[in-house]
């Protein structure tokens, strides 16, 4: 398994949770990252991306409630949500930006 992807669960609106990304090569941490979600009978969707240099972007339904983040030692990739919306629920996917690896996703249930 490539990329590794835990931290979901059934959380309140309102509520945070924190997803991780585990690769198994820390040349993938290092390079692009992101974490795409797809929520029922939608399209899957890129929710925020990191680049090698850090800089970020977020999909603005996210923009100030999210944050992506690596941490190169853990060979890691997180994602901090917080004041989850009943929107916001999906399965949640890490991918490699830079070599197309794809995490198996977990699931985010945000309820009203």
């Amino acid at each position: 398994v490539q990329l590794q992807a835990s931290g979901g669960g059934l959380v309140q609106a309102g509520g945070s949770l924190r997803l991780s990304c585990a690769a198994s090569r820390s040349t993938f941490v290092a390079n692009a990252m992101a974490w795409y979600r797809q929520a029922p009978g939608k399209q899957r969707e890129l929710v925020a991306a990191i680049n090698s240099g850090g800089s970020t972007n977020y999909v603005d339904s996210v923009k100030g409630r999210f944050t992506i983040s690596r941490d190169n030692a853990k060979n890691t990739v997180s994602l901090q949500m917080n004041n989850l919306k009943p929107e916001d629920t999906a399965v949640y996917y890490c991918q490699s930006i830079t070599f197309g690896y794809w995490g198996q996703g977990t699931l985010v249930t945000v309820s009203s």
